[in-house]
């Protein structure tokens, strides 16, 4: 199955192409199977691919796969071409599995939408788009994936573009991105006059094994590759397009911040480790912007009201995670959090697409409570996810949050505290947006509550399946056999870190022995003591986070409101989003556009409109001047054709 690696993006592609072009003329039934049934066929392409790949030794586990010569030019020659091997398999594996479950669920959700049709064309080319992205075996490949998830977030964004929070959010979205995708750019071309390749064995093999490039080069690629990752992954500063992203369908937030876009960034640094593992400036950078980003924003969901806006500050702070891991250097680590993340964000935000169809749309949080009695399923469901994103045992959270904040231990104590600090405030803000939901007194509209109901079970049952995965799913990154950890031995030979056959000693597989290690007993057992107490402590913030939660919300609802009266400057900040936005407008927004304008009013109308308008003029003053020797008399162009021939003579007999 490697040499058909090229179908798991074409299913998704050719949903599109049908949807797109025949889609007015099928009915919404045919419309959603479709678009249902090539991601299905993608997912089970990547399930055969998988297995493939597992029967290879571990040195061995790279595949390409060349469709054909996509531009030869001279000295630059790049293909379209497709690359196997365990990272790109894992993130087709997460992309095209979580996006089968969000498109089942979409149906349900969909179905009384006017733009059904257009709404599953879009999100089949969003899923291609992002399978090409982590399929594609060269950069060039790689940016027209990163191009087409900017384009799809735009037009799903701004789904509804009658409506104009929607469409301002999709255009923010897009602006935004482009900011990014123009360090991309740049480091792209400076990586081939670098190189003098796009393909990734290229570039790794030539970068591991060349000791002339100099540090400065790698240090800018990598720090130009990390502008792109903070457009796509929404970090600092260039985070404030994802919240305003909710104005689209809930199901596209779910793709958005679990399967697809924002996981791209993440991918595209763990996939260049090599080149960042040779700039230490780099990696300080990303860590410390992933940690800040983790923290700044998780401060922002403490006070949000907006269900979905909490859940948007969440991934923007689980995202900074993933990058605090690839900035010390876990690559591993940031790849498993990005796939345990993709299960329980996508069922958090299917959950509360769930409890919008039963409030008529509300998102407002202080206009909930009680709900568990009447969305008993979509309740038990959100509430393992919000175990699982707390990081409390065995949730899938627990192993990959945790292993994270370990390596960050070891290499930083500042930045583990920090990385502690949003953990306790992720604990907090997700079970506050549970007992608000889902507990205490009933705040639902009279009439709303009159019609509370559970969601249908095509949409309860991808809940299901997410929450599944949300409770187990983190038992792939534990050691199993003789210590052997299966997740990072697999991602071993793309992002280094773990090798076969050293021995795994602890039970949340938050750090690795070395081999030499192992051979100093205590040393060993000091550094599992370490381990052990690290992985208690953390317990310890999940349920501080747990229980400070119900202590507000539930056991003194007044509390929240003392705490405000007290501490008002503090809270008008976080509730305001820290005014980011109005500082953007200030310092960025608002001067452009003045300066567009003045551009317009004067270099556009008055000069180039002027030159424009003035050659035209000139034209039209020469002809009514020219005009005038066309008098139609004979006897004048005789004159003329006289005093021509006279001035000619002249002129021969003076040269």
């Amino acid at each position: 199955m490697l040499d058909y690696v090229w179908l798991v993006p074409l299913f998704p592609a050719i949903g599109f192409l049908i949807n797109g072009l025949f889609g007015y003329r099928l009915s919404k039934g045919f419309v959603g199977v479709l678009a249902c049934t090539v991601i299905g066929l993608s997912f089970l392409t990547s399930v055969l691919i998988f297995f493939d790949l597992l029967q290879l030794p571990p040195e061995s586990r790279s595949f390409e796969k060349i469709i054909y010569t996509w531009i030869p030019a001279g000295d630059f020659k790049t293909s379209v071409g497709f690359l196997v091997d365990p990272l790109s398999i894992i993130m087709m594996l997460t992309v095209s599995g979580v996006s089968f479950l969000i498109h089942i669920y979409s149906v349900g959700y969909m179905h009384e939408d006017e733009g059904f049709k257009r709404y599953f064309t879009y999100l089949n080319l969003f899923v291609f788009s992002m399978l090409l992205l982590v399929s594609a075996n060269n950069f060039l490949l790689m940016f027209v994936g990163w191009e087409g998830v900017g384009l799809c977030s735009y037009l799903l964004i701004g789904f509804w573009y009658e409506r104009k929070a929607p469409a301002d959010a999709g255009k923010k979205a897009f602006v935004v991105n482009r900011i990014g995708d123009f360090g991309f750019l740049l480091a792209m071309m400076l990586i081939f006059v670098t190189f003098g390749t796009l393909n990734f064995h290229g570039v790794f093999g030539a970068a591991h094994h060349n000791n002339e490039v100099s540090t400065l080069v790698m240090t800018t690629i990598t720090l130009l590759l990390f502008l792109g990752a903070t457009g796509k992954s929404a970090q600092i500063p260039l985070y404030t397009w994802l919240p305003d992203a909710m104005e689209g369908p809930t199901p596209v937030s779910a793709l958005i911040h679990a399967a697809t876009m924002v996981t791209a960034g993440v991918y595209m640094v763990a996939r260049c480790s090599v080149l960042y593992t040779l700039a230490p400036v780099s990696l300080t950078v990303v860590a410390i912007v992933g940690v800040a980003t983790a923290v700044f924003t998780a401060s922002m969901a403490l006070a949000a009201n907006d269900i979905k806006r909490v859940l948007a500050y969440s991934t923007i702070s689980q995202l900074g995670y993933m990058f605090l891991a690839c900035g010390v250097g876990a690559f591993s680590a940031g790849i498993f959090h990005l796939m345990t993340h993709a299960f329980f964000k996508a069922l958090l935000f299917l959950g509360a697409g769930s409890v919008m169809h039963a409030m008529a749309g509300e998102l407002d949080m202080r206009k909930m409570g009680a709900l568990k009695p009447h969305m008993p399923k979509t309740y038990w469901t959100f509430l393992i996810a919000t175990l699982a994103i707390a990081g409390i045992f065995p949730f899938a959270g627990f192993f990959s949050k945790d292993e994270i904040l370990w390596h960050a231990f070891e290499k930083n104590t500042i930045l583990w505290a920090l990385g502690a600090g949003a953990a306790l405030m992720t604990s907090f803000y997700m079970f506050r947006a549970v007992f608000m939901t889902f507990h205490g007194e009933s705040r639902v509209d009279a009439e709303v509550k009159k019609h509370l109901h559970e969601s249908p079970s095509v949409m309860t049952t991808p809940l299901i399946i997410l929450a599944i995965l949300s409770a187990i799913g983190g038992f792939v990154g534990i050691p199993i056999i003789k210590g052997a950890n299966v997740f990072h031995d697999f991602l071993a030979p793309v992002t280094g870190g773990h090798v076969a056959g050293s021995v795994e000693v602890t039970l949340g597989n938050l750090a690795y022995a070395s081999s030499s290690a192992l051979s100093h007993g205590e040393a060993v057992q000091h550094h599992v003591g370490l381990e052990i107490f690290m992985m208690a402590v953390s317990l310890v913030i999940a349920f501080g986070g747990l229980g400070l939660a119900y202590l507000m919300y539930l056991k003194d609802p007044s509390l929240p409101r003392r705490l405000k009266e007290k501490f008002k400057l503090l809270y008008h900040l976080i509730l305001n989003k820290w005014f980011v936005d109005e500082i953007y407008d200030f310092l960025f927004v608002n001067p452009i556009k003045r300066g567009s304008t003045v551009l317009w009013q004067f270099f556009d109308a008055k000069v180039i409109d002027g030159i424009v308008n003035g050659s035209g003029w000139c034209v039209k003053w020469t002809s009514s001047v020219l005009k005038r020797i066309q008098t139609g008399y004979v006897q004048n162009y005789a004159l003329s054709i006289l005093v021509g021939a006279v001035a000619i003579i002249f002129y021969f007999l003076l040269v």
